[in-house]
């Protein structure tokens, strides 16, 4: 075989390659910082920024096509990118958005899921200006309750764990409470804390700050966010950083109340479940995780300009595309819809 024949013949290959990886790939819609989240009903919606816009894309097929997104809001000035973008929770009859500015107010809006139109409800931080970081986490219930997890300022000027729920069709969310306050000062001020719901049981995961070293540590709550426990590292290393990841990881509550996270430290992505030693997955960032249980948990991750995903019981990656913040939600079938952002678009694929 000729040199320029094999050159050729690796050109094709590699083009076949690309192409397989961009099967069942589209595009929703021009956007940064993609959200997911399934509504008990099976209903997708995806929330991505666009600048000062908040857009909403519903799907009725299971991911395999969404409708042209909704224009949900305009908020002056909003966070967007660097996991600073809207939040989306679904539950049975309502789905909530979030969305934060820079001057520290935390935004929601609520869809009643018979219909398309998001109304604009207020504001979440009972004290203005409070979550000028701009990162935060949403999660909900079956039963139309809805939890969140911010990162506020109002607590000695510094960065702590802030907590409210929002009980069913309620018009306001419940009084702002300290879910914890560093010994240190401050929590790491630049990564998302993540929030998992089960029952009665609420779980915030967040990156702290002790002693010059950000590791990961929980949170629970058995009472729906009453009172939280002390803080448990999670993981047995510990990495000594003067500086911030902007990696919050991700956290899911699944059957028995078995907490379930991944994270990332020193470009390793780990998967982790409390009380117990931390499992290699590979190296990467930007990881989150998606799923109900050990045969049904999926962790997505990116590799350089690569988002993957993977199973941690068999940790076999499987490329989902190109590009990064990668999202996934598990739908019935075990079918895994995907979502994440290429060059300022929205792409969703479904595995």
């Amino acid at each position: 075989m000729s040199k320029p024949f094999l050159i050729i013949l690796i050109g094709i290959v590699f083009l076949a390659l690309t192409s397989l990886s961009d099967l069942n790939t589209d595009i929703i819609a021009e956007g940064q910082q993609p959200q997911i989240s399934v509504d008990v009903k099976g209903v997708v919606r995806v929330v991505f920024g666009l600048q000062d816009e908040i857009f909403c894309a519903t799907s009725n097929d299971h991911g395999a096509t969404f409708a042209k997104p909704v224009l949900v809001a305009k908020v002056s000035e909003m966070h967007l990118g660097m996991s600073r973008g809207p939040q989306i929770a679904s539950s049975d009859k309502y789905s909530i958005i979030t969305a934060m500015d820079k001057v520290g107010n935390i935004y929601w809006f609520r869809l009643n899921n018979s219909s398309t139109e998001w109304k604009n409800m207020g504001v979440v931080n009972d004290l203005k200006g409070s979550a000028p970081e701009g990162l935060m986490g949403l999660a909900a219930d079956k039963n139309d309750n809805f939890y969140a997890v911010w990162l506020d300022t109002r607590t000695g000027g510094n960065n702590q764990i802030y907590f409210s729920s929002l009980s069913a069709s309620a018009l306001n969310w419940a009084k702002n409470s300290l879910a914890y306050r560093s010994p240190d000062g401050h929590v790491c001020e630049c990564c998302k804390p993540n929030i998992a719901v089960q029952g009665s049981t609420v779980a915030i995961m967040f990156r702290n700050w002790l002693s010059g070293s950000r590791d990961l540590y929980l949170i629970k709550s058995p009472d729906g966010g009453k009172s939280f426990s002390a803080a448990q590292k999670l993981g047995t290393d510990t990495w000594k950083l003067n500086g911030c990841p902007m990696d919050g990881g991700g956290i899911i509550a699944g059957q028995n109340n078995i907490i379930r996270t991944t994270w990332q430290r020193k470009g390793v992505v780990y998967y982790a479940e409390p009380g117990k030693p931390e499992i290699y997955i590979a190296k990467g960032r930007e990881c989150s995780i998606t799923g109900t249980g050990d045969m049904n948990t999926v962790l997505t991750y990116q590799s350089n300009d690569t988002v993957k995903l993977i199973r941690p019981e068999n940790k076999n990656p499987v490329v989902v595309g190109n590009g990064s913040f990668l999202k996934s939600a598990m739908l019935n079938g075990n079918i895994i819809l995907c979502v994440w952002e290429k060059d300022n678009k929205i792409k969703y694929k479904k595995i």
